[in-house]
């Protein structure tokens, strides 16, 4: 009797405390209003399908070699990136024209040369200080055995998303409608041997990292994996991370997507069990590791991933474009939100 007893108490323990957590949850749910929609989708409007093919198809060229990180043709996309940003007037971070953040050859472990992030963003004109980031690796595996890996999709539909999300923001800002809060574009080398240029960032800062809100990070949202394919199911992309720890941001990324591009959000690889480890396997994670709510958008795995073949022709621009248009809605509202983001923590 006395254990039966026991049992009893904790269960009714158990149930009270899921069911504060759950009343928690609604009315955190239920205080996310989606602001400026009007304005959100004249912005998000300007990110369009001729700009991302003209932009990839460059981007994703024999000029740049396959980009592997130190050599020439990652040089060459850093210098692209550079004179876009100039050619746009988007400032860099760094004393405003200083768009590259160098890491020295020291840094790497094996014989990497040099490298560097591509940094521009736009000033906050409310909490200039806090900062959204919004990032997409730009190296991949360079040239092996006179062959050009030209990764079209990874990342190439990243680095061409970011160019015309910052874009949009920059025409907003023109117009009247600088975001409160400062918005960084941040183009990470490195990633293909070991997430090494955000793991500088986040060792080596620009923005402090307690006054960053939020990572949204890109790789690879170009194409349809063979899993949508089989279900004729393209219109979807995988968000990782988005609740490991802020489930706030995980319902603010859900509001925004039913309110501007009614993506299916699949969060398949975002389960803790995930034998992938998707979640630490980009950029994001290692913001992640400072306790810096992100989210991973990917499209999944294809057959010409990691492949010669990953190339222009085979991306589905629409598709860039509508998953482009929910990441810049979702930075829009994280950048123009009264409060930072609830943590997990503190609910």
């Amino acid at each position: 009797m006395k254990v039966l007893l026991i049992v009893t108490v904790f269960s009714l323990v158990g149930s009270c405390a899921t069911s504060k957590y759950s009343t928690k949850i609604e009315t955190l749910n239920n205080n996310i209003k989606i602001n400026d929609s009007t304005t959100i989708s004249r912005y998000a409007n300007t990110i369009t399908v001729p700009e991302l093919r003209k932009h990839l198809y460059k981007y994703a060229s024999d000029e740049f070699q396959g980009r592997g990180t130190g050599e020439i043709g990652q040089k060459k996309a850093a210098e692209f990136l550079k004179n876009y940003y100039i050619s746009e007037d988007i400032t860099s971070p760094i004393n405003d024209s200083i768009y590259f953040q160098i890491i020295p050859k020291s840094y790497f472990l094996d014989e990497t040369k040099a490298s560097e992030n591509v940094l521009a963003f736009i000033k906050g004109n409310e909490k200039p200080e806090e900062v959204v980031i919004v990032s997409a690796h730009y190296d991949h595996l360079g040239i092996k055995d006179s062959i050009i890996y030209y990764g079209a999709d990874d990342d190439g539909s990243g680095t061409v998303a970011l160019m015309e999300i910052a874009q949009a923001f920059k025409l907003a800002s023109i117009e009247g409608h600088r975001p409160k809060r400062s918005v960084l574009f941040l183009h990470l080398t490195a990633e293909e041997i070991g997430l090494e240029g955000s793991r500088f960032y986040t060792e080596n800062p620009i923005f402090p990292l307690n006054k960053t809100m939020a990572n949204l990070n890109i790789d690879m949202i170009g194409r349809v994996d063979k899993h949508h394919e089989d279900i004729n199911q393209e219109n979807y992309i995988y968000l990782i991370g988005a609740d490991r720890l802020s489930k706030e941001l995980h319902l603010i990324s859900e509001k925004v997507n039913n309110a501007f591009v009614n993506l299916e959000l699949d969060y398949k690889y975002n389960a803790e069990t995930d034998k992938n480890h998707y979640y630490s396997r980009s950029d994001h994670y290692n913001f992640a590791q400072h306790n810096i709510p992100v989210i991973f958008y990917f499209n999944g795995v294809h057959e010409d991933y990691h492949k010669p073949t990953d190339t222009p022709d085979k991306i589905n621009y629409n598709l860039l474009q509508q998953r482009t248009k929910l990441i810049f809605a979702t930075a829009w509202q994280l950048a123009n939100r009264e409060n930072r983001l609830i943590l997990n923590e503190n609910l």
